[in-house]
């Protein structure tokens, strides 16, 4: 119960950020029609703001018209970086109980991931670390965007509070998080281009899907040629 509460207790500044656009979430949730169950369903099941935020920009009030599965394939996409940084917690766990690991990987966000190896390179480092951080901010994503979901019915025009550039000014904070030097510019300079491309040449919002696929093969193709070049 100790290392829980550390991890709780260090991740605190990490609970305030995530309450800050899980109540931007909460509000464009309701703008795009969803309903408190189906907001309800998808932070508790998905529990992953950035791919929730992708899902969103996908989601149409028809469900005839809903794109399931380029939905699904972006949201895959976005958090296809779990499988590396969960592997770096491995050592945490037994040999034994592959399952009941595999399960709590659902509390893992990059937030908490980040504090947990730090800890570990100092020598400490637990599950119930890891798990305390992740508890802290599933309550803090799924009360706020209840309170978001709320507050969207008293916003008649989300554009007047400038929460229609919310979308953007989230990416944008996810993308300076995620950057790790000069070697991203070019999978990101291509995704974006790709993007643009598709959205004008294709209707819907498959550029999203586009720029998402392309960017991380390149990105997959760089980082292979300088690990050939390093061998």
């Amino acid at each position: 119960m100790d290392q829980f509460l550390a991890g709780a207790r260090a991740c605190v500044p990490v609970a305030i950020s995530v309450a800050a656009y899980g109540l931007v979430w909460g509000v464009l949730a309701r703008g795009a029609g969803l309903s408190l169950l189906e907001v309800i369903m998808m932070s508790a099941l998905v529990f992953a703001g950035s791919a929730q935020f992708v899902a969103l920009d996908l989601w149409t009030a028809t469900p005839a018209a809903l794109p399931i599965g380029a939905l699904v394939l972006a949201a895959l996409i976005v958090n296809l970086r779990y499988l590396l940084l969960t592997a770096t917690l491995r050592p945490l766990y037994p040999a034994k109980g592959l399952l009941g690991g595999a399960l709590s990987m659902y509390l893992v966000t990059d937030e908490n991931w980040a504090m947990t190896v730090a800890a570990m390179a100092r020598g400490k480092g637990s599950v119930a670390f890891l798990m305390g951080g992740g508890a802290l901010a599933w309550i803090a994503w799924m009360s706020t965007n209840l309170v978001g979901y709320g507050l969207g019915s008293a916003i008649d025009d989300p554009s007047r509070w400038g929460l229609d550039f919310a979308f953007t000014a989230t990416f944008l904070a996810l993308l300076l998080g995620m950057w790790k030097g000069r070697g991203d510019l070019v999978p990101w300079l291509v995704a974006a281009l790709a993007a643009i491309l598709t959205s004008r040449l294709v209707e819907g919002s498959w550029h999203i899907l586009v720029g998402g696929v392309v960017g991380s093969l390149v990105g997959a193709y760089l980082e292979t040629r300088k690990n050939a070049h390093k061998s």
